[in-house]
């Protein structure tokens, strides 16, 4: 059930582009690429092709898009050579870093559009500043690191007794697990990483890997790999009765407790008005890189029943949106 509307993403006139640039009409066929990890059926990506649709944009009619799917992340390189070699117009990158620097690498000339979902562009060099990212690079920023610490905060005040917890990362993610146990004492907190490397990831065996004590509780950042496994992590939770936090809705919806963080679909519909604005003439260099300013928690009151725990009465007041 709904505990209040969720606002927009970006709120307000912010995330309106100019009337008179939207309005112009699309010249000729734009040539679209990505490179993707996570299937086109994905909710990201199917919020991703309904703005392009609602800014005008029909495949087959005046848009061609390269979707290249990818099993790993070594297929990043070959990929981005790929889309190049296509001619496509515009890039767009969802994905991990290794894929924007396997992006670069591949052209410093075509616009990149970006939706960092694990990484800070800033703090990472790819671009200026996020006022006036200058080169080629723009996009959507949905600052996980800083969102960090957060739901550490966030995962103690729904468990109070909470005091022992597993997180597991990938390359993707690093920046995310040092963030999260340089702040876990701040919450009373003994929080210990698995790191998993070898794709498929063996969820199963990365628990086990953890000392007995912490597997009471289970935090995954976000990452790609992440994503599109998210419904084998819910499932891992579940079946072993413990509560979990997450950073998107997605892995709610497929049965963990908790997420806290940006609208990820919303990220990818604004992602769309970017490649329109760069289709119609504006450069990356002039497009800032935007931030979320609205967040949503979370909250499956179904897995909590499920796992036997009791949730406090301040994160059923705070939520979002509680899924019952």
């Amino acid at each position: 059930m709904k505990r209040r509307d969720f606002v927009t993403l970006f709120g307000g006139a912010a995330a309106v582009w100019p009337v008179a640039a939207r309005a112009q009409p699309a010249v000729g066929t734009l040539r679209l690429g990505t490179v993707a990890f996570v299937p086109r059926s994905a909710p990201i990506w199917v919020a991703f092709d309904q703005r392009l649709a609602e800014l005008g944009y029909q495949e087959g009619r005046n848009l061609a898009f390269e979707f290249i799917q990818i099993p790993g992340f070594e297929g990043y390189e070959s990929g981005f050579r790929e889309l190049v070699a296509r001619k496509v117009d515009i890039i767009f990158h969802g994905g991990a870093e290794l894929g924007l620097k396997w992006a670069l690498k591949a052209t410093s000339t075509l616009p990149i559009v970006l939706v960092t979902t694990d990484y800070d562009p800033l703090a990472h060099g790819y671009v200026t500043s996020l006022a006036r990212p200058s080169g080629n690079v723009t996009g959507v920023f949905p600052q996980q690191i800083e969102l960090a610490k957060k739901r550490l905060q966030i995962f103690k005040e729904t468990l109070p007794n909470l005091q022992t917890a597993t997180m597991l990362w990938d390359a993707s993610s690093e920046d995310q697990w040092k963030a999260m146990s340089a702040a876990a004492g701040e919450f009373g907190l003994r929080l210990v990483g698995v790191e998993l490397r070898e794709r498929p990831f063996d969820y199963e065996a990365a628990l086990t890997q953890a000392p007995p004590d912490h597997r009471g509780a289970l935090i995954t950042p976000t990452s790609p790999a992440f994503y599109r496994d998210r419904e084998r992590l819910a499932e891992l939770a579940l079946r072993h009765r413990i509560p979990s936090i997450f950073g998107f809705r997605e892995w709610v919806e497929a049965g963990g407790l908790l997420s806290y963080g940006s609208n990820l679909p919303a990220m990818f519909r604004r992602a769309a008005d970017y490649v329109d604005r760069i289709a119609k003439g504006a450069r990356p260099a002039d497009l800032p890189i935007e931030q979320p300013t609205k967040f949503e928690l979370i909250l499956n009151l179904r897995t909590a029943r499920a796992i036997g725990i009791t949730v406090s009465p301040m994160t059923l007041v705070r939520a979002d949106e509680v899924i019952e």
